[in-house]
């Protein structure tokens, strides 16, 4: 509950697929967002700075105050939201969006994703250029870190595309300077030059300019059907500006081999012009089933699979 400051836990006793209540494992933040759990660790991203408490998973609680991991994140701005992963090198990666729709920033770290050692040392930039990457995850049994990346505003209705991409260490993806679209590399009209994009990484997916994909996740589980597992699937938030609206579903990307392929997964919160859901993150549920955030309904839906019988 970023607004309200707060972290909860919505403990499932029973193992119906219903929360039995929420419990306030901390509050007092400052618009949290991210959440990552490291060895005893729960690591929490607010939007001006990293923390970590020790967590109670049988409670459900923090046991004592937060410690300060990384801090003076730069906060706020047109995208305040911080979103953390811990690789498979144990390190912990941090996604901060831009202040802006496209500007150039002065703080480095605005608009890329940048890595620390679990106790916020040995700050090193991954890659730039990434105007909003609000999803980050590592695909399972490999280093390969993944985004979900939101292009800027008023291009038009389909320009510049949305995308998910395997982040190459060291790349820079081309915000403010310069943007993807189905024809390829554009210059932005207000900030763009040749020079500046000479040397601009290619996402791996182009996708639907202003869907707004947000959180994703691979799927670990075993409920669903054998070819379901690695997929990454990802919440597409919704347009806000488009003429006709886009988005508002979960789309499943197939990563393996070849280029990646994205297919609806679950839609119906858009009906016609009208929403009436916002998807926001994904988490795989331990019985294999994918959660999934909606802040237009203020819900947490759970997705099964049941084999027909």
């Amino acid at each position: 509950m970023p607004r309200a400051g707060r972290v909860l836990a919505l403990p499932d006793a029973d193992w119906d697929g219903q929360a039995d209540r929420a419990v306030v494992v901390i509050e007092g933040l400052d618009l949290p967002h991210g959440l990552a759990f490291h060895r005893d660790w729960l690591y929490i991203a607010e939007t001006g700075r990293v923390v970590r408490v020790r967590y109670d998973p049988a409670g459900h609680r923090a046991m004592g105050p937060p410690e300060v991991v990384v801090p003076s994140i730069p906060p706020r701005g047109g995208h305040w939201t911080r979103t953390i992963a811990f690789g498979p090198d144990g390190r912990l990666y941090l996604a901060v969006g831009s202040s802006c729709n496209v500007c150039e920033e002065r703080d480095p770290r605005r608009a890329a994703i940048t890595r620390y050692d679990a106790d916020g040392s040995g700050e090193a930039r991954v890659a730039t250029g990434l105007r909003n990457a609000v999803g980050i995850a590592f695909r399972p049994g490999t280093d390969e870190l993944w985004a979900s990346v939101n292009g800027r505003d008023w291009l038009g209705d389909d320009s510049p595309a949305e995308y998910l991409t395997r982040v190459e260490e060291g790349a820079f993806y081309g915000w403010p300077y310069c943007h993807w679209d189905t024809a390829g590399l554009i210059l932005d009209p207000d900030l763009g030059t040749p020079e500046r994009c000479r040397q601009v990484a290619r996402p791996s997916l182009l996708y639907q300019a202003h869907t707004a994909p947000l959180g994703m996740a691979f799927y670990t589980g075993g409920q669903f059907p054998a070819e379901y597992r690695g997929s990454l699937f990802v919440a597409l938030h919704g347009s806000w500006n488009r003429s006709v609206p886009v988005g508002y579903k979960v789309i499943r990307v197939r990563v393996e081999g070849g280029l990646p392929r994205a297919e609806d997964f679950a839609t119906g919160w858009l009906a016609g012009r009208r929403a009436w859901g916002r998807p926001v993150d994904l988490a795989v549920g331990a019985d294999g089933s994918l959660f999934l955030s909606d802040d237009g309904q203020g819900v947490v839906y759970r997705i099964s699979y049941r084999p027909p019988s």
